[in-house]
């Protein structure tokens, strides 16, 4: 029961998952779970559930509430819904068909759940970087932002992120089944499928969104000097731009620094470890995956709770005020 895989499957070194067993040869779920299997996926579980609450809530929100129904919020209505099927398909699904158990049992079922992971987290990658496109014409040119991000610019957004996705994830698939069909001798393929896709879904629009929200933060801190030069007349205004930029600071650090840390661990170990194909244990792989379908949970509280208006909208859903009467016009701010 001690042994361990590398990215092609060879078996060297301990690597057990604590919810499986070997039984004639075949990895199979334990039929008698241990205390740390059942934390695990009570923590898995409610992860889910989380996910599924705080991206319900966001669409409701903007659905009900006419005042949300801006170009934003309609990239962050994509959003949410991504991360909604990520919490009601991808983590139970995970917990059910885990990487370990598809390491050990490749059916069918594995490959479709692999695609639909791929699919929705590159959709949710590429959601996050229109995102930041909206927010820099929004601060970078505010006079031409109405003019250039409208409600048919933004549809095209949300139509390319999910397009894109979806070519990326049925490609994966495709690769897969190909791979198995064909034994070794597709190992290049596979390893250069999986470095494109790393790269169209992940290293690409990261680079995109650094790039972004780097020259926001430079344009905001630029315009916050120009007033300080402007208005230095008391103590008092330096200070509020100082507070402005610490803002502004924080928020982008939070924004780009749970996105990266949510994600990159896992592309590195895809895509470096995997294309020089060096030991990976599975538990290690499977925290890895777990981590980064964490960002689909996170993503409500960085886009939508940090909002006012949309705070005040999760209150009157959560106390039921939407159903007493209409309240659609009402004012969140």
């Amino acid at each position: 029961m001690e042994r361990a895989v590398t990215f092609n499957g060879t078996y060297t070194v301990n690597d057990i998952h604590p919810c499986y067993e070997l039984h004639n040869r075949t990895y199979v779920f334990t039929s008698n779970p241990s205390i740390i299997c059942v934390l695990l996926y009570v923590f898995l579980g409610s992860l889910s559930v989380v996910t599924i609450c705080g991206n319900l809530l966001v669409i409701i929100s903007i659905i009900y509430f006419k005042q949300l129904h801006i170009p934003t919020n309609y990239l962050i209505l994509s959003l949410a819904v991504t991360d909604l099927l990520v919490g009601v398909l991808v983590c139970p699904f995970s917990m059910a068909f885990s990487v370990t158990s598809c390491r050990y049992q490749p059916v069918l079922f594995c490959k479709v759940r692999g695609s639909i992971d791929v699919t929705l987290s590159t959709s949710s990658i590429l959601n996050l970087c229109c995102i930041s496109i909206d927010r820099y014409y929004a601060i970078c040119q505010p006079l031409t932002y109405r003019s250039k991000i409208n409600d048919r610019v933004i549809g095209i957004m949300i139509l390319m992120s999910w397009a894109v996705a979806a070519v990326i994830g049925i490609g994966i698939m495709i690769a897969d089944f190909n791979r198995g069909n064909c034994g070794q001798s597709c190992l290049i393929d596979a390893v250069i499928s999986t470095l494109l896709a790393c790269v169209f879904s992940f290293y690409i629009p990261v680079i995109i969104m650094l790039s972004i929200y780097l020259k926001i933060f430079l344009v905001a801190q630029r315009q916050a000097n120009s007033i300080q030069n402007t208005t230095c007349q008391s103590t008092k205004s330096g200070a509020t731009v100082s507070k402005m930029e610490r803002k502004a600071t924080k928020t982008l650090a939070i924004v780009m620094g749970v996105f990266l840390l949510c994600w990159t661990p896992f592309f590195f170990c895809l895509t470096f470890l995997f294309s020089i194909n060096a030991k990976v244990s599975l538990p290690v792989f499977e925290i890895l995956n777990w981590l980064s379908l964490s960002n689909s949970m996170l993503n409500p509280f960085i886009y939508a709770f940090f909002y006012s208006w949309f705070r005040s909208a999760f209150k009157m859903i959560i106390s039921g005020k939407i159903f007493q009467e209409d309240f659609s016009n009402s004012k969140l701010l």
